[in-house]
């Protein structure tokens, strides 16, 4: 809330980020409010606008500002940037001689003063018109030289004086070219801009190891394989993926697998010869980061996923997690790269009371240089290989400063890349891997279940769009929220349509269309026989074929994002009441093109809820007391709704309303 030092006063500005020592986060098309408080002594008009550089010269000189809220001293504007890149903002601050002028006169005007007492408020407006016929267009300036001429002319009353300066088409002139005096600006503000998959997109991620594989029928090792899946098999999978509607298709880490103290299913610590172990326990005699697992395939097989992905309208994310097997190459090449205990020993990983016996964390403070260099060689290694999106483990776990030297290295070149945090840590943390490059993060999402837990979270996520985008992922390999072990199928159609609706990007692990939900042990929220150690083949034409499988309600979801432009944005999320503790209702509206979209949803996976709304019904663009049409996109249905409207929801049949808004009155 810095003071610029200036002859107005200018603070509050926004977006920034870090004081500005990051940037402010958009997309491709994305409307992000600027905006600023701007006061001066004495009564005299001020006004205020943005102006922008961006990448290859591009410019917006001038965007006017409008005041905010009566008596706050606010200005407000909306940019939408039109090329991903590098921009800077500035906000100027200005005395506005022509509104002090309009506004004095008019009240004198009104008070009934005449053309004596207003001698030399005629002549002061004049000379407002003569600067402001210098800087018209050419075609205009006759306009403002003809109103500053009529106001000098004494022959005129006062009214027909004032007339032609307070048209209504000059006025407009006035507000695209005003006159600015005692301009103040800001300092310039960063703001990054990525493609819009950084912020909208459905991901959904699976192990390709378990894709095609198939496992020996041996009662002694349940687990045993008899085909360890592959790349190519991978590939095949892609097109189910693609006909749900999803846009990432995620994969853990492809690389060789270490042996030593290699996990056995549930995490054991006794692995037998024919268990694969987990895949973030990367490296072995194979290679290490830069190679890809002997079993799965070849780097050939990889950019062929990569192709055929892109082919079917996907995009690959890959894991980048930066540790170590114990016979990972580095650990002989590189011993400073890992913290050696006082026994002699490299320390591995740890989160008390869980140990991580066969995953050797990095030490970024022995070898600074030499570490950092390799880190980045790996990842322009996948880059090269054709991914631009990385799911980036546990980096609440590295130092920050190695973050934002890596993303920044990384972006120089490839500024289309995207960085998801998966850091499910302290919020200061998580905000602060957003600030210094981060595109996306991983949420609280999971563990955000009631109506006011959700409502809360989600109003707070809003507001942090400057900075932290949100990945709202139900589950995942290892997290398995108390509410799916215990929900039964209605909480997985709940939690599928809150984090599709909620958030403009939302993520599933494979298993969840399958209503997976057994712990390992009551209290946990590990899977039982988790995909992390062993190989899991899943029937899932099967389960669609027999009605067992969520696909179908996943396959709507998407298709109703992405013909919904109101939920491809984050920061128009928009709250409404309704007179149930355990019912949410929001909306979402796209301001370039009205696309409006209201949720009604439930919360409870057990029992029928009733309840009244009450709309915001300008948010969803319709006038008080103006009913609108409300087309369920779930069941093709259509209501007569306005401001009060009866709500009754079956978590079982039907969970949730999801209506398109058509707003013109019935």
């Amino acid at each position: 809330m810095a003071l610029v030092v200036g002859r107005l006063g200018l603070t509050s500005i926004s977006p920034v980020v870090a004081g500005g020592t990051s940037s402010a986060k958009a997309v491709v098309g994305e409307y992000v409010p600027v905006s600023a408080v701007v006061f001066r002594e004495g009564h005299d008009a001020v006004a205020a606008n943005v102006a922008l550089r961006g990448p290859g010269g591009a410019r917006i000189p001038f965007v006017r500002m409008t005041p905010g809220a009566i008596g706050t001293d606010e200005w407000q504007a909306t940019i939408v940037l039109d090329q991903p890149g590098a921009w800077t903002f500035v906000v100027e601050a200005w005395s506005d001689p022509m509104a002090t002028w309009t506004h004095n006169v008019s009240v004198k005007i009104e008070a009934g003063q005449g053309a004596e007492d207003l001698a030399n408020d005629l002549e002061i407006g004049a000379r407002v018109f003569d600067q402001l016929a210098r800087s018209l267009p050419k075609p205009e300036r006759p306009r403002a030289a003809a109103a500053a001429k009529t106001l000098r002319d004494t022959t005129l009353d006062v009214a027909h004086r004032v007339g032609p300066a307070l048209d209504a088409y000059l006025q407009d002139l006035v507000s695209a070219h005003p006159v600015r005096e005692l301009l103040t600006r800001s300092r310039r503000y960063p703001i990054w801009v990525d493609r819009p998959r950084a912020l909208y997109g459905s991901w959904y991620e699976f192990f390709p190891r378990s894709i095609g594989a198939q496992l020996a029928n041996d009662p002694q090792a349940p687990a045993r394989p008899a085909r360890h899946g592959t790349l190519k098999d991978a590939v095949e999978h892609l097109d189910y993926v693609a006909s749900m509607g999803f846009d990432v298709v995620y994969l853990p880490p492809v690389h060789p697998i270490g042996e030593v103290n290699r996990k056995g299913p549930n995490n054991s610590l006794v692995a037998a010869s024919w268990d694969v172990g987990s895949p973030w326990a990367i490296g072995s005699k194979d290679g290490g980061h830069d190679a890809i697992h002997p079993q799965l395939g070849t780097m050939g097989d990889f950019k062929a996923l990569v192709k055929r992905a892109r082919q079917l309208g996907l995009e690959v994310a890959l894991d980048y997690a930066l540790q170590c097997a114990p016979d990972h190459p580095w650990v002989e090449t590189h011993p400073e790269w890992f913290t050696t205990k006082p026994d002699g020993t490299i320390a591995y990983a740890e989160n008390p009371p869980k140990k991580y016996q066969d995953i050797y964390p990095l030490n970024f403070d022995n070898d600074p240089d030499g570490l950092y260099a390799e880190c980045l060689r790996v990842l322009l290694h996948w880059i090269d290989a054709g991914v631009k999106i990385f799911r980036v483990d546990n980096p609440h776990t590295k130092p920050l400063d190695f973050w934002h030297w890596l993303i920044t290295s990384a972006k120089k070149r490839h500024p289309d890349v995207i960085f998801l945090a998966e850091a499910f840590t302290r919020p200061a943390m998580m905000h602060a891997l957003g600030e210094l490059g981060f595109t996306q993060s991983y949420t609280y999402f999971t563990w955000r279940n009631s109506k006011d837990e959700l409502q809360d979270y989600a109003a707070e996520l809003a507001a942090a769009a400057d900075h932290m985008r949100p990945n709202f992922f139900i589950n995942t390999p290892d997290i398995l929220n108390e509410y799916l072990q215990h929900g039964g199928p209605a909480a997985f159609k709940i939690r599928a349509i809150l984090a599709a609706m909620l958030s403009p990007t939302w993520g599933v692990y494979s298993g969840y269309e399958l209503y997976e939900h057994l712990p390992m042990r009551p209290g946990s929220e590990e899977y039982l026989d988790s995909e992390k150690y062993q190989l899991r083949p899943r029937d899932y034409a099967g389960a669609v074929a027999d009605g067992r499988s969520l696909a179908p309600l996943l396959t709507t979801l998407n298709t109703i994002r992405r013909e919904h432009s109101a939920l491809h944005w984050l920061r128009n999320l928009h709250l409404h009441h309704v007179d149930n503790d355990a019912i949410m209702l929001f909306s979402k509206r796209d301001p370039a093109s009205g696309d409006t979209v209201l949720v009604a949803c439930t919360t409870d996976p057990h029992n029928v809820l009733e309840g009244w709304t009450s709309l915001d019904l300008p948010a969803l663009g319709v006038d008080w007391a103006d009913e609108f049409a409300a087309q369920d996109l779930l069941d093709g249905a259509t209501y007569r709704w306005g401001q009060y409207n009866y709500v009754r929801l079956d978590p079982h049949e039907h969970p949730a309303h999801i209506f398109a808004v058509h707003a013109d009155p019935w």
